[in-house]
């Protein structure tokens, strides 16, 4: 047999632990006298800080008290269901104000019980007071337990946070330390590449080495001789960083100590290789072109251990490849085998030595540079100073990378052999 809805009403009252202690008599007034309110879903009954007459009592749906809702810090208090009441501090405290936002989370059905309604309820029942208090106490016992769960969770926020932040400023303080180690590591690498190229009657040299990282395996060298030669040293160290850096400095002395020592450039990347197994440098090894430049002569007698080949611009324009057998690199075998050459630089001719940087420098679509459009730049250059022919070089490589970054260590040493008309008119000389 199905209950009308007024009798609903009276069991569900009855079924509430605030009324449950209600005689018969008092229910079935309350049913008689109290609105029922319908609520839409996510409908806010009332807000926090309002001033409030009435309490609700649920009797379907749930609601949700929040504070500071809608804003960034808005948060959920508690979930009241069917059965429980929701408001009744409003009419408790002296400025009868509201504590806290009510909202529905999804359809819901309220009793609502006004202030006259509520007074007149409490002198007929007195221990309904009793039954309202107990369940307040719970309530803010139960408040008071998040609330201390929520400070010790900020708290622990708080302990991770400054921890973080310990952690990051440490960070911060070793970053700056490192990015000051490795300038000075720079200045002092810088320090070992020639400061300014020789001024010698006949010829220009030019040169740019431009790192990847603050400190690179690249390294290029003009030692004079005496008034007749200058020998010419491009080297790049695998790998990069600081381990590069190191083993380019000592690679970068051992060659100077060969230049001196023997007499021809082969001989002096083979003394090189024995002291660099004698002393078990590194895991690492160099790619090295060294050569002597005869300034009377203008014949360039260079050993390559597995460097790029030169490339010989004629005063029209031509680009030639000087040598086309790689030879094997310093450090990686007893004995390596070295390609030795001649070439001979005419009268307007330019020589380029580069690092494989310059040939492997990648667009944002992953192509190399190449050394086809290295030799078609290189070409439109010939009538350049020697220092202009490098830098137009690196900027055609870095147009070409655009927002690309750069792949690696990039070195350049021209030599010019002006013409006899150039040098009748004391051609400016060129130096880094």
């Amino acid at each position: 047999m199905q209950l009308d809805p007024w009798t609903m009403d009276l069991r569900l009252l009855a079924e509430m632990p605030l009324f449950r202690e209600l005689p018969p008599s008092e229910l079935e007034h309350l049913v008689t006298r109290l609105r029922v309110v319908e609520l839409p879903p996510e409908t806010v009954l009332f807000r926090e800080g309002e001033r409030g007459d009435c309490f609700y009592v649920v009797l379907e749906g749930e609601l949700e008290v929040f504070h500071a809702v809608g804003a960034e810090g808005e948060r959920i208090l508690a979930v009241r269901g069917r059965g429980e009441f929701i408001g009744e501090l409003s009419l408790l405290n002296p400025d009868g104000l509201r504590t806290a936002g009510v909202r529905s989370r999804g359809p819901a059905r309220l009793w609502e019980m006004e202030r006259v309604q509520f007074d007149e309820l409490i002198q007929r029942q007195p221990s309904l007071a009793y039954e309202m208090t107990r369940v307040l106490s719970a309530r803010m016992t139960a408040a008071q337990s998040g609330t201390i769960r929520d400070l010790e969770d900020k708290n622990l926020q708080l302990i991770r946070a400054y921890e973080e932040l310990k952690a990051a400023q440490a960070q911060i303080i070793d970053k700056e330390r490192l990015e000051r180690e490795l300038q000075v590591a720079h200045d002092i690498q810088m320090s070992l590449l020639p400061q300014t190229l020789p001024r010698l009657p006949g010829y220009e040299f030019g040169a740019r080495i431009i790192p990847e990282r603050a400190v690179g395996g690249d390294f290029y060298d003009v030692i004079d001789l005496d008034s007749d030669a200058v020998a010419i040293l491009v080297g790049d160290v695998t790998g990069k960083g600081v381990p590069a850096a190191i083993f380019m400095a000592q690679i970068h002395a051992l060659l100077h100590a060969g230049i001196g020592l023997c007499s021809q450039p082969r001989e002096a990347l083979q003394w090189v290789n024995q002291q660099l197994f004698a002393i078990g440098a590194s895991s690492l090894f160099a790619t090295v072109l060294c050569g002597i430049l005869d300034l009377k002569t203008a014949e360039f007698a260079f050993a390559r251990a597995g460097h790029e080949p030169p490339l010989l611009v004629l005063a029209g324009g031509e680009v030639c490849q000087v040598a086309w057998d790689l030879g094997q690199p310093l450090g990686l075998l007893e004995d390596p085998v070295l390609d030795e050459q001649t070439v001979t630089i005419p009268p307007g001719g330019v020589l380029l030595l580069y690092s494989d940087g310059l040939t492997d420098g990648r667009n944002p679509q992953g192509e190399d540079f190449g050394r086809e459009r290295l030799m078609d730049t290189l070409g439109g250059l010939a009538d350049h100073p020697a220092q202009d022919v490098c830098n137009g070089l690196w900027q055609a490589l870095t147009a070409f990378q655009g927002d690309a970054p750069q792949f690696d260590d990039v070195t350049l040493v021209a030599v010019r052999a002006r013409a006899e008309e150039q040098e009748r008119k004391g051609g400016a000389h060129y130096a880094t």
